[in-house]
Order: structure tokens, then C-alpha cells, then sequence
């Protein structure tokens, strides 16, 4: 780590009197802790070997978090996210590096360093007990280790006195070794080159087709303003001017009465043209009363029941309550016309600084992200906002959409 490196070759006089010491203690005390649940892991795994290969997986999110101790740069994962089902997470799992560098941490934390850890923490124990030598050996405790046997006033402060000097060499030294296997740490389960790259061509690629969705939405709005609602008005402005002439002809019976009938008709038919156009751009609801109100305004329009459980704390950053709530509307309308669902389920749980929205519903099953432009869209829509999205839907159902999304 380079913090730990330049405490102690640039200022090492200082060295001693910064927290570094104590955070290198504390990253190989865990180490160990980490090191001796692996080894009995390991143990246990002999019954079923296959389970050994994946135990790296749970293991390399933990380091990841546990190099933080040293370096407070967070460590990405390089694990993309998997084809939706059991299959293809196997598939995607197997064949990738990453994989097979995390069981080799494992095996290697489990071995060699856990050894060379207890080994450094061992003397630097044994050291501070010797540096207690005095008041021991005051208290009538006499210290002995194999044949030396430290009973007098006299040994027992040369002791500590050789004790406090090889502790102060030993934080050197087990400072570097936990630089050292942070470092190894670091190299063996961050993302190579050639999967941050993977990540960002795909990054790219949700984003040009967002970028696509986005300009053929506002070409579908153009339309829909042009075609719809603008017609709407301009047979609402004729009217009105028919009916004007025709009231100053006959005084405001007959003909000027229906005329402004129609008038009235056709600037309702207006007005909720314009509303559904605006509520397909963005609810004022969800605005003005955030995800789980425009969820249940979702769920009253929608033609099957609709069972929420959306217990939030507070409002959530608007992108993210737009994501989420653009994925409920898409899953709601494929469950009404591709799945014939008779019921849906929507439910979500903010966890830390991760919101998690599954939607099931209880149709046919068989959808495909692959094989619609909604479903793809939001997955582009997750994957913008650095979150997963996922669907697992069995032929014969059910169907359920989750998504992660980041609110930090």
C-alpha cells in the first residue's frame, strides 16, 4: 500500500507515533481471523469439493472491503454481472479469472500467510509480555520461556529493555508485511486492464442504446404532440370560431349550443391526451410524493390486482426513484398484455445504501430480455445508474424482475 510505504520511508522517525502501526496490527489480526475460518472452510469443503471453487467468490467481496483498512481507495469488483438463471451465473462464474484468482487468495491466505501472520503477531505478543517483566517479577510471577527464567529485578529490566527494542523494530517489520499482503491482495482481486475494459465497452454500449432510446422517445413525443393533442386544440380553436359566428347569427340557441358542446368535448379529449403524455414523461406524483405513492398510483391503473410491500424510510435520490419506478411500470404492462398475470406482486428494501425492487408476477413466463427493446431498456437504465438487473422468468412462470440500484 502506498500510504503505509511513504509513512515509513519518508518521515520513518515518525513513523511509529502515526496510526499506521496500529492499522498494519490490525489488518493482519484479521487476517488471521479470516485466515483460520478459511482453513476450517477448507476442511469442511472436502465433502462437497464443488463448493470449494466459489468459496473464493464470498471471500474476495470481504477482502475488498477488509484493504480498506490500509488504503482508503475502494478496490472494484471484477465480477460483470451474470446472465439472468442459475445456468447462466455458473456459465458466467466458471469463466472468469477472477474466479479462479480468488480461490487462489483463499488457498493462499489459508497457508502461507495465515503461517507468516501468526508468526509476527506471535513475537509481538510475546515481546509486549516480556516488556511486563518488572511488574511481574514484582509481584512475585516469575516469566520463563523454555530454559530462561526471568525471576530478579535486574533480568527482568534488561528483558523489557531488549523486549520494547525489538517491538519497536518488529511494528517496522510487521508494518511491511502487512503492506506487502495488502498489496498482493489488491493485485490478485482487483479487475485486470482487460476486464475494466470489458466493463466500460458494455458501460458504452447501454449507454448509446439509452442514448437511442432517449432521442426515439423524444421523436415519439414530437409525433404524439403533433398528432394528438395539437389536433386536439386546433379543431378546438375552429369550433370555438364557428361558434362564435354562429352565436352572433341566432343569439345562443340551435346550432352555437351544440358547437360549444363539441367545443368542451374536444378540450377534454385534450387535456387528458396532454396528462397521459406527461405521466408517460414523468408523474408529478412521484415528484411531489416520491416511489411508494407513484408505485400504488401504478398499481390502481393497473387492470390485475397489484399487492405492495414498499416500506421506505424517506425519499430516495430522483434518479434512482425514476429507475425504479420506470421498471415497475414496464413489469406491470408486460405482466397485463405478454404474461396474462392475474396477479403482481411488487416489493422493495433499502439495505445500507442499496435499494433492491423485485416485481413477480404469476403469468406465463418466458421473458427474455434479449428479445424486446423494454426489458433491454431497462436493463440500459440499470446499468447507467451502476446497479444490476436481473430476470428470472421459467417457461410457465412466475416472472420476476429485481434491480439493484446504488443510492449512495
Amino acid at each position: 500500500m502506498t500510504g503505509v510505504w511513504q509513512a515509513m520511508t519518508v518521515r520513518p522517525h515518525r513513523f511509529l507515533l502515526s496510526r499506521w502501526p496500529l492499522r498494519c496490527v490490525l489488518y493482519l489480526v484479521s487476517s488471521v481471523v479470516v485466515g483460520v475460518a478459511l482453513l476450517v472452510a477448507l476442511l469442511l469443503g472436502v465433502v462437497f469439493p464443488p463448493a470449494v471453487v466459489f468459496l473464493g467468490l464470498p471471500v474476495g467481496a470481504v477482502e475488498r472491503r477488509r484493504l480498506r483498512i490500509l488504503d482508503p481507495a475502494p478496490v472494484p469488483s471484477p465480477h460483470p454481472v451474470p446472465p439472468p438463471g442459475l445456468g447462466g451465473w455458473l456459465r458466467a462464474r466458471l469463466g472468469e479469472g477472477a474466479t479462479w484468482r480468488e480461490l487462489g487468495y483463499v488457498l493462499t491466505l489459508s497457508s502461507v500467510l495465515l503461517l507468516v501472520d501468526l508468526i509476527g503477531l506471535g513475537i509481538l505478543v510475546d515481546c509486549l509480555i516480556v516488556m511486563a517483566a518488572p511488574v511481574l517479577v514484582a509481584a512475585g510471577v516469575p516469566l520463563q520461556f523454555g530454559d530462561l527464567v526471568i525471576d530478579t529485578h535486574g533480568e527482568a529490566l534488561a528483558a523489557a529493555a531488549v523486549a520494547l527494542l525489538v517491538v519497536l523494530v518488529g511494528l517496522y517489520a510487521l508494518s511491511a508485511v502487512a503492506a506487502t499482503q495488502a498489496a498482493f491482495a489488491r493485485w490478485l482481486l482487483a479487475p485486470r486492464d482487460a476486464e475494466l475494459n470489458r466493463r466500460v465497452e458494455e458501460l458504452a454500449r447501454s449507454r448509446g442504446r439509452l442514448l437511442n432510446a432517449f432521442e426515439a422517445e423524444r421523436r415519439r413525443i414530437e409525433r404524439d404532440l403533433h398528432d394528438g393533442a395539437q389536433q386536439h386544440l386546433v379543431l378546438l380553436a375552429m369550433t370555438l370560431g364557428l361558434a362564435r359566428l354562429e352565436l352572433d347569427g341566432d343569439g345562443g340557441t340551435g346550432r352555437g349550443k351544440q358547437l360549444l358542446d363539441d367545443a368542451q368535448r374536444q378540450a377534454r379529449q385534450a387535456l387528458a391526451a396532454i396528462r397521459e403524455l406527461i405521466h408517460g414523461i414523468h408523474p408529478q406524483v412521484l415528484t411531489d410524493l416520491g416511489l411508494p405513492a407513484a408505485v400504488g398510483e401504478l398499481a390502481e391503473r393497473c387492470q390485475v390486482p397489484v399487492e405492495i410491500d414498499l416500506p421506505l424510510p424517506g425519499r430516495l435520490p430522483a434518479t434512482v426513484e425514476t429507475t425504479a419506478y420506470f421498471v415497475v411500470c414496464e413489469a406491470l404492462t408486460n405482466a397485463v398484455r405478454h404474461a396474462r398475470a392475474s396477479r403482481v406482486t411488487v416489493s422493495g428494501r433499502l439495505t445500507g445504501r442499496q435499494l433492491t425492487l423485485t416485481v413477480t408476477d404469476d403469468g406465463d413466463g418466458g421473458a427474455d430480455p434479449a428479445a424486446g427493446t423494454g426489458l433491454r431498456g431497462l436493463a440500459d437504465r440499470t446499468a447507467v445508474m451502476d446497479g444490476t438487473f436481473t430476470v428470472t422468468s421459467p417457461a410457465g412462470g412466475p416472472t420476476t424482475l429485481r434491480v439493484d440500484l446504488p443510492c449512495g
